[in-house]
């Protein structure tokens, strides 16, 4: 159930999009990663998801000083946080500002990547504009993202960040009874419950846990390769 957006390829003109990855090929701007290959992206360029999904990641180096609490120091080792997707037609970039440290990972076999400097959209004004349009949408959902992690209890940030990224990602899944009615709605690409609980400041064992109530109460499903999906009527409920 992918959400509607001026930069998606199917309402991108195609003349244009195939000019601009003509171009990445031309100036060697263009590269495809293995699964979990980290991409050496940096601050300062421009990244597009031609295809495939990223995953972005973020860490904290958190320490505490030996006046607060004892005569030494204690540092922390920092740990991965699981952001979000940045999924195929999508653009994304990297910022830096200590102490915290972005990365960017591709999500699934054969992910594409292509990169620019923003100078460079000067050739093409009107996909400057699809990409700004872009980055606005990602931030109302990264806002949608924080209302639904600001829940109290774990089981409701667990279910509000799996309606969020189906909302987005999702794709129909079709009953096996009746092939004309969806079943649901599935992440076309797996999540596991250790960056699932990093999403949401809990472990992998409580997500575990709690993903079973879930099943239990018919609130979501799993579908071939623990696949995530939730009931179509959840979706409706929630669109």
């Amino acid at each position: 159930m992918q959400s509607p957006s001026s930069f998606s390829e199917a309402s991108r003109p195609f003349l244009t999009w195939q000019r601009i990855l003509d171009w990445a090929q031309e100036h060697y701007r263009c590269r495809t990663f293995s699964k979990d290959e980290r991409i050496p992206a940096r601050p300062g360029l421009l990244y597009l998801v031609q295809r495939g999904a990223i995953r972005m990641v973020g860490t904290a180096q958190v320490s505490a000083t030996a006046s607060q609490l004892t005569s030494r120091r204690i540092n922390r080792t920092p740990e991965e946080a699981f952001l979000g997707f940045v999924g195929a037609g999508q653009p994304f970039e990297i910022v830096a500002q200590s102490p915290f440290t972005l990365q960017s990972y591709a999500h699934v076999d054969q992910t594409a990547v292509l990169w620019m400097y923003w100078h460079d959209l000067d050739n093409w004004p009107h996909f400057r504009r699809e990409v700004m349009d872009a980055f606005r949408y990602q931030h109302q959902r990264k806002l949608l993202w924080l209302s639904a992690l600001g829940q109290r209890r774990t089981i409701d940030r667990l279910l509000g960040f799996l309606t969020l990224l189906i909302e987005e990602y999702g794709e129909p899944s079709m009953s096996e009874t009746d092939p004309d009615v969806i079943r649901g709605y599935c992440l076309p690409f797996p999540l596991t419950h250790a960056q699932i609980g990093s999403a949401i400041g809990s472990t992998r064992v409580t997500v575990t846990r709690l993903m079973g109530k879930l099943r239990q109460r018919g609130l979501i499903l799993t579908q071939g390769d623990n696949l995530i999906c939730l009931p179509a009527e959840s979706i409706n409920r929630v669109s």
